[in-house]
């Protein structure tokens, strides 16, 4: 498991590096804005320098100090493992949007808005993929879409759409629209590298059903159906366990599954929606 962590960390700190090469080379320097409150932070530090004539006030520290808040309710809210290693994610980007200085491969708008999408989207899936997030618009929707039950999906579009109003109001119209492509841009690389699909249903076959479901339930507030089984080779009698999560908790589910029981047999399925309720209760 120490290995396993190592591992989650190094997956974290490139993501991180990724994240700041697509801003320091791409976006920044062609007033494109990035998603969520990478995004935010831009916007932030281009009204403190171009309104407000303040120049100390960077990307990467305005990105910290949003962050903290949003931190402390995700260690509450949303889970510590998850908002430890989003928090370790935005930290190691803040350094090296501190360290790695401003460059322009291009003055062509659109291809700094394709290229720094690809990057800021190869970043962003690999950290999904390991269990963690880049930052505090995930925390925010995971803990509004529990609050009440609406795809985490709609939140991020209605944070994402304020900041292509404000890139366009803030510079000019087309920025927006060249924002807006780089957030489609970066959309489509997350789904091919973790997945498109914000919720899925999880179906495991296993031996250890008291073991793995108590596991789960002290990671996630999430409801499970248990269902008998048996093999049709193995004539053993097995259960099922069948939940719905959503993608940013997939990680840890395959966490606790190869520490309860590795030989369990897991299959992963889209949920196109759902009725009836999501959380479980306290």
């Amino acid at each position: 498991m120490f290995l396993f962590e190592a591992k989650r960390i190094i997956v974290v700190i490139i993501g991180a590096l990724l994240n700041a090469l697509a801003l320091n080379f791409f976006l920044i320097g062609a007033d494109v804005y990035a998603s969520g409150f990478t995004g935010i932070a831009q916007l932030l530090s281009t009204v403190f320098s171009q309104y407000l004539g303040i120049d100390a006030v960077s990307t990467g520290i305005l990105l910290l100090l949003l962050n903290i808040p949003v931190a402390i309710l995700g260690w509450f809210k949303v889970g510590r493992y998850f908002t430890i290693y989003s928090f370790i994610s935005v930290a190691v980007t803040t350094i090296f949007l501190e360290i790695i200085p401003i460059m322009s491969f291009s003055s062509d708008i659109m291809l700094n808005a394709v290229f720094g999408g690809v990057i800021a989207g190869i970043g962003i899936g690999i950290t999904l993929k390991w269990g963690a997030s880049t930052g505090g618009s995930d925390i925010v929707a995971m803990v509004l879409s529990r609050v009440k039950d609406r795809p985490i999906g709609s939140y991020l579009m209605i944070i994402n759409g304020v900041i292509i109003v404000l890139a366009g109001y803030l510079n000019e119209p087309e920025n927006a629209l060249y924002t807006l492509l780089a957030l489609y841009v970066s959309t489509r690389v997350i789904d091919g590298l973790h997945t498109r699909h914000e919720k899925v249903t999880a179906m495991i076959v296993t031996k250890k059903t008291d073991e793995l479901q108590q596991a789960i339930h002290d990671t996630m507030v999430r409801g499970i159906t248990i269902l008998p089984a048996r093999g049709a080779y193995s004539k053993e009698d097995k259960s099922m366990l069948v939940l719905v999560i959503t993608r940013y908790e997939l990680y840890d589910l395959e966490r606790i599954i190869y520490e309860v029981d590795p030989h369990a047999f897991t299959n992963i399925v889209q949920t196109t929606g759902i009725f009836g309720f999501f959380r479980k209760g306290d």
